[in-house]
Formats: C-alpha cells, structure tokens, sequence
C-alpha cells in the first residue's frame, strides 16, 4: 500500500516537472493567427484591433513587462511575434502570437495544457490593449 502511495507521489511530480520544464517548440506555437474577428474562447482568445503607428511597439512593451513572460519566437521588426506567460505556481504556459498586417494587430492567446483557460488569457489580453489605449 505504501509503494502505491509514493508512485502515485511520484507520478504527480513527474506531470508537475512536466508542465514546467516541458520545451516550446516554436514551429508549433509561432504560427499565423488567422483572426478574423474578436472571438471569447474557452482555451483562450482572439482580437483583432487597428493600430497606429507604433502601437505593436507599445503593446511588445506592455506585454514583455508582464512577470514571467518573454519571447518564444519572431520580433517586432518582423511584425509577428510569440510570446510565453508562465503562471505564478505551477508554471503553465500560455501562448500569445501578435501579427500586425495592413493597420490591424491580430493577437491569439492561448492555453497549452488543459481546455479552459478560465478567462485568464482573454483579461491579459483586454487589460494590454485597454493599457495599450491609455498611453
């Protein structure tokens, strides 16, 4: 009964190590994303929103300056970049890719582990475009 109990223990840690330490490739998570309109969804969000001249350069700041957030892929030089946001406690990534193409930024936040975000990605992403709004 006690060797059941450690391997259920171990088990747990090993999918804990899992979601923490698990590589993000970006030829899966730095691709195009497609939005063609806002869209609330349970694994996370689409938006779709006109930008000024300099806004994708404000919003990689705003979004870079969020904790446990940095680069996976791409630059705002090229006009198209992923970013990784980690979770405080577990270490969960979410993937958020902004586009910016013909006066419009795209940006598709989304979950990797799971299938509801619980709204988490769709506040991060209001709360960058409403900052993004004030400056």
């Amino acid at each position: 009964m006690r060797k059941v109990f450690y391997l259920i223990i171990l088990i747990g840690l090993g999918g804990l190590a899992w979601i923490r330490l698990a590589p993000s490739d970006p030829a899966v998570w730095h691709v195009d994303p497609k939005v063609t309109a806002d869209q609330d969804l349970t694994s996370g969000v689409r938006r779709r929103v006109p930008a000024e001249d300099g806004d994708f350069l404000r919003l990689n700041g705003l979004i870079l300056a969020t904790p446990r957030t940095e680069v996976l892929a791409g630059s705002v030089d090229e006009g198209f970049v992923t970013y990784v946001t980690r979770s405080m406690w577990m270490g969960f990534p979410d993937y958020t890719t902004v586009r910016e193409e013909d006066g419009v930024l795209e940006i598709w936040a989304r979950l990797r582990f799971g299938s509801d975000d619980m709204g988490v990605n769709r506040a991060r992403v209001d709360g960058w475009l409403a900052a993004l709004r004030r400056d």
